[in-house]
């Protein structure tokens, strides 16, 4: 059962695309699209630095494009409001015909221009509770075009396996991490994976719990990769720098480390303000990038994040 806490930090927490899509905080206008190469047919697309008071690194999620004779298969969409932006940067790369988009999760900055690219002739991919998640939203917000639901839908257990372009790609589901639909995306002769946004390192992690996020999905997600990753595999958050397996284990530590610390003062019967106020993140905050900046009404995302840990831990009672 959720349940919703009073007070600006637990609404922020519980209605995360709200503050997302915030207009007031994005100059889409100043937005610019950075291509880098990761692979011998695979480009990673960012959103310049600076425009989004949300995602302040690099403007809105990052978008993988992988191009070959059997057309363009895209990962994520941004903000809807650059379709046109992206959609020349891919055509810069190629001029081949968007086949395929598959959706990391449901947040606006990932799956805005979904309607875009699926009237470019692009079929959409995604976890079924992403598709649940966008057609049922768990707070009010503006409408979505319905051609940008995902038309094909996968569950949990084998990875959909799709084979293009001289690559081997797989649609991995994720139980319940960042948000309830979660996937990762894995190339696997490009050694790349693509982990949407249960990682990210500037900023404190972010569970939305409204949409279905867990904090124990969470540490699930980081162990699944750890394992399908090799040393070498090139791992693709969806907001901060690209890292390699041997990042996930500190961060995983991080995590279990202010959440022990939250629960135990759960368990001492401490409220949710006192538990903020003892900044539970203290000895992380110099390390995490980001992570003492202003999530909007949250505070900081270290304020936010003890607030999710806190609403998990009362929710496990």
């Amino acid at each position: 059962m959720i349940r919703f806490w009073l007070g600006a930090i637990g609404a922020v927490c519980l209605a995360g695309l709200a503050a997302t899509s915030a207009n007031a905080q994005i100059d889409y206008n100043a937005i610019q699209i950075v291509t880098e190469k990761l692979g011998p047919n695979l480009y990673i697309l960012s959103g310049s630095a600076g425009a989004d008071q949300n995602h302040q690194d690099a403007a809105g999620g990052r978008i993988g494009v992988l191009t070959g004779p059997d057309g363009i298969l895209m990962v994520d969409s941004q903000y809807g409001q650059i379709s046109e932006k992206v959609l020349a940067a891919v055509r810069r790369i190629s001029p081949a015909p968007i086949k395929m988009l598959v959706n990391t999760h449901v947040h606006i900055d990932h799956t805005g221009g979904n309607a875009f690219f699926a009237k470019q002739g692009a079929t959409i991919f995604a976890h079924d509770e992403l598709r649940e998640e966008m057609l049922h939203p768990p707070a009010p917000g503006p409408p979505r075009d319905p051609a940008g639901v995902p038309k094909v839908t996968y569950g949990l257990g084998a990875p959909l396996t799709i084979n293009m372009d001289g690559e081997t790609i797989d649609f991995i589901a994720v139980r319940a991490a960042h948000t309830g639909g979660d996937t990762i995306v894995r190339f696997r002769n490009a050694n790349v994976i693509m982990i949407g946004d249960f990682y990210r390192n500037f900023g404190y992690p972010y569970i939305d719990i409204a949409n279905g996020g867990s904090l124990q999905g969470m540490l699930d997600a980081l162990d699944m990769v750890t394992k399908l990753a090799r040393p070498d595999t090139k791992l693709v958050p969806g907001h901060g720098t690209i890292i390699s397996r041997d990042d996930l284990v500190p961060y995983r530590e991080m995590i279990g480390a202010v959440s022990d610390r939250v629960r135990q003062m759960v368990r001492s019967g401490a409220s949710l303000q006192a538990v903020i106020a003892a900044k539970p993140t203290a000895p992380f905050d110099a390390k995490v990038a980001g992570g003492l900046l202003s999530a909007g009404a949250a505070g900081t995302s270290a304020d936010r994040f003890v607030a999710e840990l806190y609403q998990q831990v009362k929710d496990a009672k």
